[in-house]
């Protein structure tokens, strides 16, 4: 059987006991027979992922990386946690089997769950303008589905702290990027000084997924559908026009190390279309903030590209492009900080 589209062997530096896993999927996963074979998924900088062929079926397994890990990063148990509430829900994600938390077993704590046949468009090439828009589109109602859920009816009113969300965000991010700071941007710097002082005064709070993108999604094979969403790691209660704004950041405007994406020709919406479209599915505006979602969004996402950076500097990162992370930060920081500045209010 030809090796699926996206993997590879293990990296080295990610191997396990596959007898261990195997012995764990039998007491776990309904059905599971052998023999098993393990691939890596190419994509993912942050909790490596592996496809895993048995005699059953696919499944996947997202596990904690090894070696020195930031405080609060690489919780697989909060997304295994966050997957398991939403089955059943109106925002599609795969079926769980299980939570491993036992270091033992295979070097990090991990979690399987089924394998989703579909596309993940990572930046919708080689679409018609019209499936294109039409992927969009979909992206955007799941989203307003996300928002809509209530925490409380599927077991996460306690998956975090109401209220403050961009407060406590910014926070956190500026002690993260502290950690794993490796020289000196001129721009990041700027953020940090700009954004405490720029706070939304809205304490709205939802779930938010954190890293809501086109890549983050799997797409039915054929049709504009999205099957399931991945990689919740960043999932919390939170401010749902974070979500909006990153989304819009990766898949509308561009981040700033390439092309933007949005015109009339390719099928992808504006940023004007997008706002509109979530407000009417929400009944909530965006309003005067949204400059500062934006800029936040940038600057996250540099925090998150340079800790990627450092773990590829200590050798333990999930891609062995996380070297090449490192020459992102600074054009992320100084996009966000465009954004910033910013003055149109749209």
């Amino acid at each position: 059987m030809e090796p699926l589209a996206g993997t590879l062997r293990v990296r080295d530096v990610h191997r396990f006991d596959e007898a261990v896993l195997a012995s764990w999927l039998e007491e776990h996963v309904p059905g599971y027979r052998g023999p098993l074979a393990v691939r890596q998924f190419e994509a993912g900088q942050s909790n490596p992922s592996f496809l895993l062929e048995a005699g059953s079926g696919r499944y996947v397994l997202r596990k904690q990386p090894p070696g020195k890990l930031l405080p609060s990063a690489h919780r697989v148990d909060r997304e295994h946690r966050v997957i398991q509430a939403l089955r059943g829900s109106a925002v599609p994600v795969p079926e769980t089997f299980g939570l491993c938390e036992d270091a033992s077993r295979i070097g990090t704590s991990f979690f399987v769950m089924e394998f989703v046949p579909g596309r993940i468009l990572r930046e919708a090439s080689g679409l018609l303008p019209t499936e294109r828009r039409a992927v969009y589109q979909a992206m955007g109602e799941v989203l307003a589905a996300l928002h809509a859920v209530d925490p409380a009816a599927v077991g996460l009113a306690d998956f975090g702290r109401p209220g403050n969300y961009f407060e406590r965000q910014v926070s956190r991010w500026s002690r993260q990027y502290d950690l794993s700071r490796t020289e000196e941007i001129p721009a990041m710097d700027a953020l940090l000084h700009w954004l405490p002082l720029h706070l939304p005064d809205d304490g709205e709070t939802t779930l938010v997924h954190g890293d809501y993108r086109l890549g983050n999604l799997i797409v039915h094979p054929s049709e504009p559908r999205v099957m399931a969403v991945l990689d919740w790691e960043l999932s919390t209660l939170g401010h749902p026009l974070a979500d909006l704004a990153y989304h819009c950041v990766f898949d509308v405007l561009g981040t700033g190390l390439e092309e933007a994406r949005a015109d009339g020709e390719t099928g992808i919406p504006s940023e004007r279309e997008v706002l509109q479209a979530y407000t009417r599915r929400t009944g909530r505006d965006p309003g005067p903030h949204w400059n500062f979602c934006l800029a936040f969004s940038l600057f996250r996402l540099a925090a998150i590209t340079q800790g990627v950076y450092a773990r590829g500097l200590q050798g333990n990162a999930a891609s062995p492009a996380a070297l090449d992370a490192g020459k992102r930060v600074a054009g992320l920081a100084e996009r966000g900080w465009a954004l910033a500045s910013r003055g149109d209010g749209s």
